[in-house]
């Protein structure tokens, strides 16, 4: 291992996963890679013009390369902001990187071959999984009626996975074929380790930036689903009660036939959200003439019979798959089976109260 790394160090290839982490890095270095992308390909393109000029020595290639990118960058912003001082981080960042022509031409391979490839696979992912649900839920509810309601909730969530992944597969395939592809023109030179060093940094920068389009994409799907049926069922949805503030990440509201509402959460686990929900006190509901909050819960391994029951007394109910172990326990169960009802029955639910 230890010789595997002194190789790596000694490549002069082995700042190209670094910058490509700077260029997309929003906290430290304000993403210059995403945000202006354009700029940052118009700077590359003059930097290569300067890097094969037959006319100037070397020294003198690296020093106008070096402005070029510090006067371009420096542009993006204005003086004294604090994206200013954000891009000047960026560009010290680099420099520290930058110490001869095959370190600047690799910073031009970054952008070129990496960041800029990402950025546009990306933008042709799916950000929700709608797309590939909406036709096989309608189908599912047209021949099964009410009662498939928690198989479409699933069936829903298992599509969309499937289908973004598959999106995201073939991208990482087209991607990965097309900077070999390009491998092969390179000019400087490179041997096998080299190419590793390149395709694993451009692989691993890939995932990391999928993983979090793929987390934002999760916490839309439920909401998306709840959206559906909804829509489906021609429910009307009102607005959240006027001065709300309690910390409940609440997606829809509908109105009870007595003029009080209920608020419908969809999430895929109550891990993240355990601290905020206790915090929702029953008189605080009344306040606001909200009667119950009703959990919609896909994945329930985490959810304890101390929150069930804790939530439950809260006016917090919990919709869960009919065949979880965890709702055939609690509906079973003389102290949690109030707090607790199958997927199933939701539309139903809704339908007796609005009426």
């Amino acid at each position: 291992m230890n010789n595997l790394l002194m190789k790596i160090n000694s490549s002069p290839f082995r700042n190209i996963y670094w910058f490509a982490r700077a260029l997309v890095n929003t906290d430290q270095y304000s993403a210059i890679g995403t945000s202006h992308e354009a700029k940052l390909l118009s700077a590359v393109q003059k930097v290569e013009i300067i890097l094969a000029s037959r006319e100037m020595p070397a020294n003198q290639k690296l020093l106008t390369a070096q402005n070029i990118l510090a006067d371009i960058i420096t542009a993006m912003s204005k003086d004294g902001s604090k994206r200013r001082r954000q891009h000047l981080k960026f560009l010290e960042f680099i420099n520290d990187g930058i110490k001869s022509l095959d370190d600047m031409i690799i910073f031009c391979l970054t952008v070129k071959y990496i960041v800029v490839p990402i950025n546009t696979a990306l933008k042709i992912i799916p950000s929700s999984d709608k797309d590939f649900c909406v036709e096989t839920a309608k189908i599912i509810l047209d021949t099964y009626g009410e009662s498939a309601v928690g198989t479409v909730i699933s069936v829903w969530d298992e599509l969309g996975v499937r289908g973004c992944l598959e999106a995201e597969r073939a991208a990482v395939i087209e991607g990965f074929a097309n900077l070999t592809d390009n491998l092969t023109r390179l000019e400087i030179k490179h041997d096998k380790l080299d190419d590793n060093i390149i395709m694993t940094a451009f692989i691993q920068e890939f995932e990391r930036r999928l993983g979090q389009k793929r987390k934002a994409r999760g916490g839309a799907s439920l909401e998306s689903v709840t959206s559906f049926l909804f829509n489906y069922y021609n429910f009307s949805q009102v607005e959240s009660p006027e001065h709300f503030d309690q910390n409940i990440e609440v997606d829809k509201w509908f109105k009870c036939a007595d003029g009080w509402i209920i608020g419908i959460s969809c999430k895929r686990t109550l891990r993240e959200r355990w601290k905020q929900l206790s915090g929702a006190k029953s008189v605080d509901l009344s306040h606001y003439k909200i009667k119950e909050i009703w959990h919609i819960i896909t994945y329930d391994k985490d959810l304890s019979d101390d929150k069930i029951v804790n939530l439950g007394k809260e006016r917090q109910i919990f919709y869960l798959n009919d065949k979880s172990d965890v709702y055939l326990r609690a509906a079973n169960h003389a102290g949690m089976k109030d707090y607790v009802r199958p997927l199933s029955r939701i539309i139903s639910d809704i339908r007796a109260k609005i009426i």
